[in-house]
């Protein structure tokens, strides 16, 4: 039987399942640690026999078998044929088909994937014995208690100054000069980095002939090949050589340096100095076509709010949410974390095939197996991943959010917005339109983003003290009066359940 594969209910005439009068006679229950159910499920002794008969009518109709029509030979003629064990299985195949439903509906247990089928006990009477991981169970506490203050500030004017400075110097012209190096200079080096205990025939890990550097004011994380190492530049003249040692930490990202001390050689081979840009009306234009430097400063201080106010929320929130871990009780079955961990593995795939780089090479260059990435780097991930959004999602239902049509109209436009900005998307709707598919699978993300940020909000209102009460629904009076059901009502009645997912076998 294929993994994961869903029966509808009500089923097909031809699959048919047990009803009242076709009882299971016994089912025992058992939850075990995991956050599964053991279920041991007992059926009647002739219940075997007819699972074999209708087993061997399936096999009849696919197998090709001398002087019969497909699915008309008898039982003994298929028996010879197939054999007693395909006949068993098939049989096997059929009950637990039949009955997986069935033991969902009796003993009320809402499974979160698809249960496995551990043991057949025995087969005269048919004995089974079902694994089945149950929904996450989220248990929050007393989180309305928790408390944590909130204190982010708007950026300052100094940082505004520092952020036009950055724009004049990304618009400014440079000049070749005859003086040290200066902050703000662009220099062209020929950089050399060999490992501190390399011989000197040795291979240098770095060696960039012609390479850029713009001497920066500040350190910035992401100056290459180490933050602050334009600073050593400082005062150098044309055809100076200077060098310098450096270690970096051992958890850095590019595996040729991690952990290693380098011993760096530069000579300055060109010297540019910087002409900025006058602040006017001409400059704002430039820019981004704004009236005057009045309207560019005001749109840079909300750039500069709307970024360092997401920063703090990104450090506010996890901590918020970890408080609230600290005391909720949360548990979930090995194969919800599975598949969460199923995601954070595809995430890492896609980002390392946008630098042409499969996982296994990349596994192969970090010298990791995969048993120990998955141990040390995938599940920790999706352990942090799944239980924040079980939390998110239970302080949803917890606090009674609902989305705003406003809040969801916002989400749809940013979000498509963002879309409207990818490569890839470009491509696909040159020529073609959007698709229905596409649009509904904004559409859901809208609507998730934004019941994600009211939940914040209201978490952040509950966090500082100033959440309001958790409205109580009033208890509506029953209605006696008999009504026939609408249109609408009468489409629903007569609609298949919702599905159920059936065993792995």
């Amino acid at each position: 039987m294929p993994q994961g594969v869903r029966v509808q209910i009500p089923p097909s005439p031809s699959l048919p399942i047990y009803t009242n009068k076709e009882n299971i006679l016994k089912i025992e229950t058992e939850t075990r640690d995991d956050h599964q159910v053991a279920v041991n499920v007992e059926l009647e002794n002739n219940q075997m026999e007819s699972a074999r008969r209708r087993a061997a009518h399936k096999i009849a109709q696919r197998m090709k078998i001398p002087g019969f029509r497909p699915g008309k030979a008898p039982y003994d003629v298929v028996l010879r044929s197939a054999g007693e064990s395909a006949i068993a299985e098939e049989a096997i195949e059929l009950l637990v088909d039949e009955i997986y439903p069935k033991v969902l509906e009796e003993t009320g247990i809402k499974a979160a994937a698809p249960g496995s089928l551990e043991e057949v006990a025995s087969i005269d009477p048919p004995k089974f014995k079902f694994i089945i991981p149950l929904s996450p169970a989220i248990d929050l506490g007393d989180y309305r208690s928790i408390r944590l203050d909130y204190d982010w500030q708007p950026p300052t004017e100094d940082k505004v100054d520092e952020a036009i400075e950055e724009l004049r110097r990304m618009y400014s012209t440079t000049e070749n000069v005859d003086r040290g190096i200066k902050i703000g200079d662009f220099v062209l080096t020929d950089l050399i980095g060999k490992k501190a205990k390399s011989g000197k025939d040795e291979t240098p890990i770095i060696e960039k002939p012609g390479n850029p550097v713009f001497i920066r004011p500040d350190e910035k994380s992401d100056e290459w090949p180490f933050s602050g190492f334009s600073k050593n530049l400082i005062g150098m003249n044309v055809d100076e050589t200077k060098t310098f040692t450096h270690k970096f930490p051992k958890d850095l990202e590019d595996e040729n340096l991690r952990g290693s001390t380098v011993n760096f050689e530069v000579k300055v081979k060109t010297i540019r100095g910087m002409i900025l840009p006058e602040l006017n009306e001409d400059f704002a234009k430039r820019v981004g076509k704004f009236e005057n430097i009045s309207t560019l400063r005001e749109a840079i201080q909300s750039n500069l709010s709307n970024q360092s106010k997401a920063e703090y929320e990104d450090v506010y929130f996890e901590k918020l949410i970890e408080k609230i871990k600290e005391q909720a009780i949360i548990k979930y079955p090995p194969q919800v974390l599975e598949h969460e961990s199923e995601h954070v593995k595809e995430d890492l795939k896609r980002r390392l095939a946008e630098q042409n780089l499969e996982l296994d090479v990349y596994l192969k260059m970090r010298e990791l197996d995969h048993e120990k990435f998955i141990e040390e780097e995938v599940t920790p991930v999706a352990i942090r991943r799944l239980e924040r959004s079980l939390i998110m999602d239970q302080l949803a239902i917890d606090e009674k959010i609902e989305v705003s049509e406003e809040s969801l109209n916002s989400a749809f436009q940013q979000t498509w917005f963002e879309i409207q900005r990818d490569e890839q998307f470009q491509k696909l709707t040159k020529r073609n339109k959007p698709s229905q598919k596409l649009m509904e699978s904004v559409a859901m993300e809208s609507a998730s983003r934004a019941m994600i940020r009211q939940t914040l909000d209201r978490l952040k209102s509950i966090a500082i003290g100033e959440a309001t009460e958790i409205a109580k629904e009033p208890v509506k009076p029953k209605n006696t009066t008999k009504r026939k059901p609408k249109k609408e009502q009468a489409n629903k009645i007569n609609e298949p359940a919702e599905p159920i997912q059936k065993p792995e076998l």
